[in-house]
């Protein structure tokens, strides 16, 4: 079997292996990401910064008894650091180029990771598709006339192409989740304060943003989370710590777990027939299991939670974006695509009262969500409304265009603390995604899993939320329903290996 077949079709865990027995080299598994990466990436465009002649020499003196060592990863381009290394934030403001890793990526490398290149992003992360006028649209792996999802949908189309098999990602309204959901990977949002942000930031969005990462298989994800959460003393708070490793929680087959269903839109607005189909399949294979499953209402999800959501996002672009003018020397905002200099300017007039008073109601709505679930040991939500949309559908059109235009041009931003126009900047934004903002809310876990395909042979994921801490109790359902599922078999149709 070629090095890129195997590349192709095996997890992380599964390599570090064969690196193990001596089956493969570092330096073969990092030419072979390499070569697969130039052949591919013209057709999905998720690939920024290529690292390759420091990949190839670390692979050159990689620790070969590190859990991964040898393993290609790639880094998110967006929220952390590599030295020596631009970070774009997939805008035209000037990059910044650190002078240090990340505690992530010293994690990372210390495991034995080897980051080949940097992924894609919308502007800054704040759209839940990637494109963007300064690197162009990525494209999905099963069909690349459709979407990856977004923020980190650069790093979910290099793994579901068969590039690497894990990558880093991060999440701040479901940017892990829903690009998993859309290219058939897991990907877990961990618990606040599980993986530190340092030195980067203590925390992003008022504690709304996770870090981790974008995978082929629950073991991988699991795995690596043990990997990276160990004490950060400059971290401002951390996640209660596990019973015992995640990636022993994922090889358990417990029975009995209370699973609660919640279907609705929260927004209100529809959810595709094929979305449902996905919530069907995730249920049935809970309950072969053995598992307990009852449909459950959440009244307290509403329109008044995104509204809040939106100032709190809202003012902290606005804030980064201060951040950047000083880092640069001059204003950025002049550099920004439409919808984020609209979300700047909007931030920009949300008063520090407004923004403290929004930030009370969310934390309070999340105690009311948590108060109610906690009996549960995961609830399942759906992750994107419709499948993976063309390429494109994002961008308004008609009345939605001209509006935002004119917002623009007459620096109208102070129209959207009007109550109707933020509802339909929040319909235009979330149309795709109702849902993964609530745990960004409240802190918890939650894991996408794929599930279904669509006749249409896209993939459809949900996502299991879980108690704040308890990352394991997701980890051992998602092994079985990975198990159940045999999704793990599964691969895009994107230039297979011979």
């Amino acid at each position: 079997m070629s090095i890129e077949k195997l590349l192709w079709q095996t997890d992380a865990t599964g390599l570090a292996e064969l690196m193990q027995k001596g089956e493969v080299t570092s330096l073969e598994l990092t030419d072979a990401a390499i070569e697969r990466a130039e052949k591919t990436n013209g057709k999905i465009n998720a690939i920024v910064e290529k690292l390759y002649d420091a990949a190839r020499s670390k692979a050159a003196s990689v620790e070969t008894d590190a859990p991964f060592a040898g393993v290609p990863i790639a880094i998110k381009d967006l929220n952390i650091s590599i030295a020596g290394v631009a970070t774009h934030s997939g805008s035209h403001v000037p990059p910044f180029v650190p002078e240090y890793n990340s505690t992530l990526v010293d994690r990372f490398t210390t495991a034995g990771f080897i980051p080949v290149f940097t992924t894609t992003t919308p502007e800054y992360g704040v759209k839940l598709v990637t494109e963007s006028e300064r690197f162009g649209i990525t494209r999905n792996p099963w069909n690349t006339h459709h979407v990856t999802g977004g923020s980190s949908g650069g790093a979910a189309a290099v793994v579901a192409a068969g590039i690497v098999p894990v990558a880093h990602a991060s999440d701040g309204g479901g940017s892990i989740r829903v690009p998993s959901a859309c290219n058939g990977l897991v990907g877990m949002k961990p618990s606040r304060g599980r993986v530190p942000l340092t030195p980067d930031a203590s925390e992003g969005w008022n504690g709304f943003v996770m870090q981790h990462a974008v995978t082929r298989s629950v073991r991988d994800s699991a795995a690596m989370l043990d990997l990276v959460t160990a004490h950060d003393p400059i971290s401002p708070y951390a996640a209660r710590a596990p019973m015992g490793s995640f990636a022993d929680a994922a090889k358990r087959r417990t029975k009995g777990f209370n699973i609660g269903v919640y279907r609705n839109s929260p927004l209100s607005l529809q959810v595709s027939p094929e979305t449902y189909e996905a919530m069907d399949n995730a249920v049935t294979a809970a309950r072969e299991a053995g598992h307990n499953v009852t449909e459950i209402e959440l009244p307290m999800l509403n329109r008044d939670l995104f509204a809040d959501f939106g100032k709190i996002v809202g003012s902290s672009f606005a804030g980064a974006m201060r951040m950047e003018a000083e880092r640069c020397g001059h204003t950025v905002v002049d550099k920004l695509e439409r919808p984020t200099r609209i979300l700047a300017r909007f931030g920009e007039m949300i008063s520090g009262g407004e923004a403290s008073a929004a930030l009370q109601r969310l934390q309070a709505t999340s105690r009311e969500i948590l108060k109610t679930t906690n009996h549960l040991d995961a609830v399942f939500m759906p992750l994107i409304a419709h499948p993976p949309v063309e390429c494109g559908a994002m961008n308004p059109t008609g009345a939605d265009l001209i509006s935002e235009k004119a917002v623009d041009r007459l620096r109208l931003s102070r129209l959207l603390k009007i109550r109707a126009f933020l509802d339909r900047l929040i319909d235009q934004s979330l149309w795709f995604t109702h849902w993964p903002v609530i745990q960004n809310i409240t802190g918890q876990p939650s894991i996408a899993l794929p599930v279904h395909v669509t006749a249409e042979g896209l993939p459809i994921g949900i996502q299991a939320a879980g108690r704040i801490g308890d990352e394991e109790t997701l980890y051992t359902l998602a092994g079985q329903m990975e198990e159940i599922s045999g999704w793990l078999d599964r691969r895009a149709p994107l230039d297979i290996p011979a």
